[in-house]
């Protein structure tokens, strides 16, 4: 690629070497259409030097056109000798070289054959022989002219601090001459070219060095071929201890294709992702890598937990890390104080357990953290095509889906959370392991069936002696029982005293159609109109959470990627439990036992091997990371050569031409 010194620094680029300057001419009606003409090629050479502002002393190495032919390279030589040679000292003459006696005679493509061994030459710092040369041509005076033909490799330092540089020349049969000047790439902090920019600053780890985690994407054509991939990326990472980690995932998202069968390695430092590395070639991947084979067809449902998934401290360590998850934190922290009677930063940081437990602060706590990580998640490129909610989460979800605009769903969250901490303490919710068919006729006036979360998995809510009634019949049949730790019963009859009051605020709200499907968990279908109405957001209370109809809908739309965007992953199992046929990836995004960047990055990586599109320069944003030199791709090469039903006969081979090694064979 050819580009701006500048705009390649800007974008990340790994900066080979730098064109210096270039000229082009004709030498018109002179010597006849085979014959070269001296005149022209001097101006050539002349014109490109003055081109890159450089002393002609200065070039070191010129990869010549070399026509191979008694007269082409006697007038190239003269030519070469006339502007490159002179004043030089005998022991430090311009060396000379040319690729064609290494590959043939491309023809238009002989010069950018030259440049890019040229361009080699000046960024590994060594020259190469020309291939097949045995001693210098008796008609051309070498030594006169300052000339000496590359006949061994031999090292190429920088002298005195100046930059390594080298001409190619190409000249056409016509009489076009062409010839460039390349050099090295800055000798100080030429190359320490930054990130794509973002202006947001948001990244994995800065530098490698702050025991941030980093995630090496690797992918093949084939299940063998990834394998090799990872053996071969291993093998050249360890090899060169100098290449920096954050670099090395940067330049992999940056410069390789993608393909269906893929891996992520995330770890926090060389040797946790090298051994990740080298799980993926042994076949045997450990905790620290995430493989898939993508499924580019599949749905992308992103689903919001409700209360009783946070706890205390939950985003901080997002927080100091990312920027757009800051900025987002804020924004939405700001709007729902003004409704909340303690500033909530405190409670959720702080180290009152219970305050933050209330359903005051747990609610306003839970929509906080879900609408700053789904920000983080969209910033690096996860695009859902649902978005649904359990219980409070679905405020999140209408939000995020553009139903909702922030100060509406902040003040819905606030006061939802307050008014249900102001009803009288009590009541019991117990989860079930039994049908909504088989609960359903125990109920009474008192008890509802607050959530179907699954074929078998129902909670109950309402007065305390007849849920523990109900829970104790259903225990005699064998089912489980589990008591929930709840302050009140909701989505019971007796959440009814607050609906009212809710119903006001609700009135004040207005909720458009949202841009993303929204799976309502009222109805366990698909959202039209019903956030425009009061009614919905009042019943919403009272009403079960329908939620493994709402996972049903999504599967049979399509989706086959479970995104749990909140602090727990409570909700994965429950959609695992409710799809057990179906072939699904279940994302929870945050876990309260794993640091918040190593959980949040291997489930971008979980959705992105499952086929979820994901922007992977957005996630090194910010990291001063540049492109560098990495293996290329393993191809799995196979043979195809025909083998003869049966062996030739001696006779027919004496007939055949005689045998010959050819390199094709």
């Amino acid at each position: 690629m050819l580009e701006r010194l500048g705009d390649a620094r800007r974008a990340g680029r790994s900066v080979l070497a730098i064109l210096a300057g270039s000229a082009i001419n004709q030498d018109g009606k002179s010597n006849g259409i085979m014959a070269p003409n001296p005149g022209a090629q001097i101006a050539v050479l002349d014109s490109a030097c003055k081109s890159a502002r450089v002393d002609p002393s200065e070039i070191g190495y010129v990869e010549a056109h070399g026509t191979g032919t008694v007269l082409g390279d006697r007038i190239e030589a003269h030519a070469l000798g006339k502007v490159y040679g002179r004043r030089r000292s005998a022991a430090a003459p311009l060396m000379l070289g040319s690729i064609k006696p290494n590959i043939g005679h491309l023809e238009g493509a002989a010069g950018i054959a030259g440049l890019i061994k040229a361009v080699l030459m000046v960024q590994r710092g060594f020259m190469v022989p020309s291939g097949g040369f045995a001693e210098p041509h008796p008609d051309i005076p070498f030594d006169e002219l300052g000339l000496e033909v590359a006949s061994e490799f031999r090292e190429w330092p920088a002298v005195s601090g100046r930059p390594r540089r080298a001409g190619v020349s190409s000249f056409g049969v016509s009489g076009t001459n062409a010839h460039v000047i390349v050099e090295q790439v800055d000798l100080v902090g030429g190359d320490a070219v930054s990130g794509e920019e973002d202006g947001g600053g948001v990244g994995l780890v800065g530098g490698g060095a702050d025991g941030g985690v980093v995630p090496w994407v690797i992918s093949g054509k084939t299940a063998s071929a990834l394998a090799a991939q990872a053996g071969r990326l291993e093998r050249y990472v360890r090899a060169r201890p100098e290449l920096d980690a954050v670099d090395v995932g940067y330049s992999l998202v940056t410069t390789r294709s993608v393909f269906d069968h893929r891996a992520v390695v995330v770890g926090d430092g060389r040797d946790e992702l090298l051994a990740g590395l080298v799980g993926v070639a042994d076949g045997r991947p450990d905790a620290a890598v995430i493989c898939g084979g993508a499924v580019p067809t599949g749905k992308t449902v992103v689903v919001f937990p409700g209360q009783g998934a946070q706890w205390l401290g939950m985003g901080g360590q997002l927080y100091a890390r990312y920027p757009v998850f800051a900025q987002a934190f804020d924004a939405v922290v700001d709007e729902l104080d003004r409704h909340l009677r303690c500033r909530l930063r405190e409670v959720m940081w702080g180290d009152d357990e219970h305050l933050l437990n209330t359903t005051e602060f747990a609610q306003p706590s839970l929509f906080a953290v879900e609408v700053a990580l789904f920000r983080l998640l969209e910033f690096w490129g996860v695009r859902p095509d649902f978005v649904m909610g359990h219980s409070v989460g679905e405020l999140t979800a209408a939000h995020v889906a553009g139903s909702l605009c922030l100060q509406d769903a902040a003040m819905l969250v606030a006061a939802r959370g307050r008014l249900m901490q102001a009803l009288p303490a009590g009541g019991a919710m117990v989860a079930v392991q039994a049908s909504e068919d088989e609960v359903r006729p125990m109920l009474g006036h008192d008890v509802s069936i607050a959530a179907v979360n699954g074929p078998a998995s129902v909670v109950i809510s309402g007065a305390r002696d007849t849920v523990n009634g109900i829970a104790g019949r259903l225990r005699e049949r064998g089912r489980r029982i589990h008591a929930l730790a709840v302050s009140h019963a909701f989505h019971s009859p007796l959440m009814e005293p607050m609906i009212a009051e809710f119903r006001a605020v609700a009135a004040e709200v207005t909720a458009g159609r949202p841009s993303i499907g929204v799976i309502s968990n009222v109805t366990g279908q698909l959202v039209a109109d019903d956030f425009a109405s009061t009614d919905y957001w009042a019943g919403h209370i009272r009403a079960a959470v329908r939620f493994a109809d709402s996972v049903r809908y999504a599967n049979c739309a399509g989706a086959n990627r479970f995104i749990e965007v909140g602090p727990s992953g409570g909700l994965t199992s429950l959609i695992e439990e409710t799809l057990a046929d179906a072939q699904i990836a279940l994302v929870p995004t945050l876990r309260k036992d794993r640091p918040e960047p190593a959980s949040v990055t291997a489930a971008a990586a979980h959705a992105f091997v499952w086929g979820a599109g994901l922007d992977w320069v957005a996630v090194f944003a910010g990291l001063n990371a540049k492109r560098v030199e990495l293996p290329t791709y393993a191809f799995q090469h196979q043979k195809f050569w025909l083998a003869p039903a049966r062996p030739v006969s001696d006779l027919a081979a004496e007939q055949t031409l005689p045998r010959m090694n050819h390199p094709w064979r």
